[in-house]
């Protein structure tokens, strides 16, 4: 029946693609030419929203601590002035910036150590704070007082000032988009009853509007965001020639993410494609061999860039080396295609170009299917993630495959259809014996091969135990980028870079607890008696000796921990107020003075931020050190919430960790669950693509040894280095076993043509090393070559993912040539000829004039 059905497919091939090639081409250009035209819809998304489950409730959380306290998007800049910071000069240069700062349109306040409140300088009394305070920006202050408070203050210290006191903070906030927040709520009410199955139909429709409009509303916002910071270094850079400037904050690092992709992209597309066709022109030594396949990439790649364009699929960070996959998936295809066609032509030298072209697609087809389809599996298993880039990437490589696979198979006979065969004697070709003397390598050291195999896959389990899911933000960048210089100063200098907020709830009726002083008596709705102020307003007597003390000893633990910057809480400005105090306790009258007669202003800054009344909360803010080399971001959240509900006594329910911190944690453990689930998946699918192309499962289980040999050797190799998992390497698997199974197909299934000649397995094995083993070659090469790219990238991720993929499919070329081959000729899966002649496992059509491979 298989045979029937592929000389049906294979007639219909001749019929359409051999017989009218100018025809087919024109519609294919056609085709593509509309596709092109969907490009320039093509988007690129770097948003944090892109570093983060989209089913994370910690995600919901987060956002509705933002939207509670009011916490914008913002930015800072570390201003390290060459004169002394509280120089007159520096003091107007900084009022100069904040000024220029605050005209953009988009920016709601800026605030700089000119604008926050001296306390003491000189000391100002707690009745006194009801008054007019002073800042550096006010006349006739003690400046050799404002050092000394700026560099001890438990406010200012490593937040608006470095403990040198040669490098200050300005702070950027922007405007919030009440449009775009709502729509988000909007979004994720909707998402929840989605994923509960309570959607209406209604509400399904509501949905898809929404989403079409937060969409739009997104695309504004990140142009807007762009042209701020943009606006912000152009000012920048007209105060560059008196101070050392550097831009932060996560709206930066998404914005610099964004131009790192379309760099990478481009560099990527051209220069796999330049070094392609240096390679192929060595290889091949003719501008035919060059041409068509780099005509085939380069359709594939703009055809696939107007599907990402057409289906709104856009492409982020995890994403952002498609075009190189696309090009060399592609270039693999038609090599194996060039390859096979001279052969045949050096076989029957007579044969007109009817005859070797379709020869040729008869020959490759089936295999190319097949190995397209396997490596469709590796990308496909990327579905299993929980990170919505990850899926995305899976099925925009998918989709990439499949349009590659339709576009070579067309375009490549079609066009050689429309040339004349070269003469026996143009058909130069480098020849490196690599193949042949594996081959030979291999008949006589079956054993070395199978015992250094066997230390390999030791010593890659070893290093797979070692692997850590773990990275900096800091270290996604060369040290030559402004994002890693600004990072390191903020992170060293300015209290870290990675936010985490711990938020604790206190009860109406707050009890104590051991090791907790005692609530202070009553007047019996809770709140301290003031007789001085209107009992009605609870509001005023909600801060109490007792809460704040807590407060306080949550600060000093936070504060404590070797991986905390800063810490910013209610609890930092009770050590500001004892400091005025002379040190003593504050009264609940002290209290109240504090926080309720505090100028409006400085509340703003100061105390809302970090209490919310309303839902009897406070909020601690913590500033992560993420160039901390002995930070483990999961132990040291699970240690902080362990501390908090045990060693505090706080009820488990009543404290959160929330921020970007929790966020990315959560993803990269994600990751590293989905990492087995998807590996699982696409070494699951791949046997049984296996199995319907050999009809064997001893022949399967064999295909898929050398691929999981590779991996196991690449996993390893990332542990024993200590290259740590995150969103771009926990991909490498998956990929690399589904690219690299592309010379495990070819291989066998020549290997299964050469055996049926003589039913000599050592024969068969030198004869695939001869010919076969050359096309792997040149495709192993080439792959490396357009990996290699990677390298130049601006983001080490990438150029992490280029150079250990880079490895998996050397060390799978080797795998495939020496290992493969042994475990064939040891085990003998297709059996004695008798068997052989039998098995109705791949068909093996009449290469040329009715005769037989």
């Amino acid at each position: 029946m298989m045979p029937i059905l592929e000389e049906k497919l294979f007639g219909l091939f001749d019929r359409v693609i051999i017989a009218h090639p100018r025809v087919l081409i024109f519609f294919l250009l056609s085709a593509v030419a509309a596709f092109g035209f969907f490009a320039k819809d093509f988007k690129i998304d770097a948003s944090a929203d892109t570093l983060v489950q989209e089913n994370d409730q910690n995600l919901r959380y987060s956002q509705m601590i933002y939207s509670r306290y009011g916490i914008k998007d913002s930015l800072v800049i570390a201003y390290t002035p060459h004169a002394d910071l509280l120089s007159d000069e520096t003091l107007r240069r900084i009022k100069e910036l904040r000024d220029e700062i605050q005209k953009i349109d988009n920016v709601e306040s800026v605030t700089t150590l000119l604008d926050v409140p001296l306390l003491e300088s000189p000391k100002v009394s707690i009745q006194e704070l009801t008054k007019g305070i002073r800042t550096l920006g006010s006349e006739n202050v003690d400046r050799s007082l404002a050092r000394v408070e700026l560099a001890n203050s438990p406010l200012y210290k490593n937040l608006l000032v470095s403990p040198d006191l040669k490098t200050t903070g300005i702070l950027i906030n922007f405007k919030t988009d009440t449009v775009f927040s709502e729509l988000v709520a909007v979004r994720d009410r909707l998402r929840d009853k989605t994923g509960s199955g309570e959607l209406t139909s209604n509400e399904a429709s509501h949905y898809k509007r929404v989403m079409a409009r937060l969409e739009t509303t997104q695309d504004v916002a990140s142009r807007d965001r762009h042209e701020d910071i943009v606006a912000i270094r152009c000012i920048m850079d007209r105060y560059r020639a008196e101070a050392d400037l550097f831009l932060g904050g996560s709206s930066m690092i998404a914005d610099d993410l964004i131009m790192f992709v379309k760099k990478d992209l481009k560099l990527f597309g051209a220069g796999v494609l330049l070094l392609l066709i240096f390679t192929l022109g060595i290889i091949f030594r003719k501008i035919r061999w060059v041409v068509l396949p780099m005509l085939c990439c380069i359709f594939s790649a703009i055809t696939m860039i107007g599907i990402l364009g057409l289906f709104s699929w856009k492409v982020t960070v995890v994403s952002s080396n498609f075009i190189s996959l696309q090009i060399i998936i592609s270039l693999t295809y038609t090599i194996h295609l060039v390859v096979r066609y001279r052969e045949l032509q050096a076989v029957n030298p007579g044969a007109d170009q009817k005859t070797l072209v379709s020869g040729t697609v008869r020959l490759m087809l089936i295999p190319t299917f097949y190995a397209a389809l396997t490596t469709a599996t590796g990308f496909v298993s990327l579905a299993f993630c929980d990170m919505p880039p990850i899926v995305t990437f899976g099925w925009m490589m998918t989709a990439g495959i499949c349009v590659s696979m339709v576009i070579t198979f067309m375009l490549f006979p079609a066009a050689l259809m429309l040339l004349k065969p070269l003469p026996l004697e143009d058909h130069k070709t480098i020849t490196i014996p690599f193949s042949p003397l594996l081959g030979r390598f291999t008949e006589f050291h079956k054993t070395t091969i199978l015992t250094v195999s066997a230390v390999i896959l030791g010593l890659g389990a070893i290093g797979i135990s070692r692997l850590m899911v773990e990275n900096s933000f800091i270290n996604y960048f060369k040290e030559s980028t402004e994002i890693y210089q600004g990072m390191k100063v903020i992170d060293q200098k300015l209290g870290g870079t990675t936010p985490l907020d711990v938020l604790i709830n206190f009860k109406p009726q707050e009890m104590p607890v051991a090791g907790k002083p005692a609530e202070p008596e009553t007047d019996g709705d809770g709140f301290s008696d003031f007789s001085e102020f209107d009992q009605a307003d609870d509001r005023k007597y909600w801060i109490t000796p007792y809460k704040m003390d807590q407060v306080v000893q949550v600060d000093e633990y936070l504060d404590g921990l070797p991986e905390s910057g800063k810490v910013l809480s209610l609890g930092t400005l009770m050590k500001v107020a004892e400091r005025l105090n002379d040190g003593k306790p504050l009264e609940a009258f002290e209290l109240s003075l504090v926080f309720n007669n505090f100028p409006e202003n400085y509340k703003k800054l100061l105390v809302k931020p970090y209490v919310s009344i309303e839902n009897d909360q406070v909020r601690f803010f913590l500033r992560v050190r993420d160039s901390e080399p002995t930070l483990r971001r999961d132990t040291f959240l699970r240690a902080v919430y362990q501390d908090l509900t045990t060693r505090f006594g706080y009820a488990k329910e009543d404290v959160h960790l929330s921020g970007l911190l929790v966020l990315y944690n959560n993803m990269l453990q994600s990751l590293f669950k989905s990492q087995i689930s998807s590996l699982g998946s696409a070494v699951f699918f791949m046997m049984c693509m296996y199995f319907v192309l050999f009809r064997s499962l001893k022949v399967s289980l064999i295909a898929i040894f050398p691929n999981l040999f590779s991996i196991a050797a690449v996993l390893g190799f990332m542990g024993w280095m200590k290259i740590p998992m995150d969103m771009m390497t926990i991909t490498i698997a998956s990929i690399s076993i589904s690219i690299a199974d592309d010379n495990t197909i070819h291989y066998i299934h020549r290997f299964r043509e050469e055996l049926v000649k003589d039913f000599d397995y050592i024969g068969a094995m030198h004869r695939c090393h001869g010919s076969i083993g050359y096309d792997m070659f040149y495709t192993t090469v080439t792959l490396i070559i357009g990996f290699s790219i990677l390298a130049f990238s601006s983001f080490i991720p990438s150029i992490i993912f280029g150079l250990l993929t880079g490895l998996v499919m050397l060390i799978a070329l080797f795998a495939a040539l020496t290992l493969l081959p042994v475990v064939i000729i040891l085990i003998k899966p297709f059996g004695p000829s008798s068997l052989l002649e039998k098995t109705d496992t791949i068909h093996l059509f009449p290469l040329l004039n009715g005769g037989r491979g």
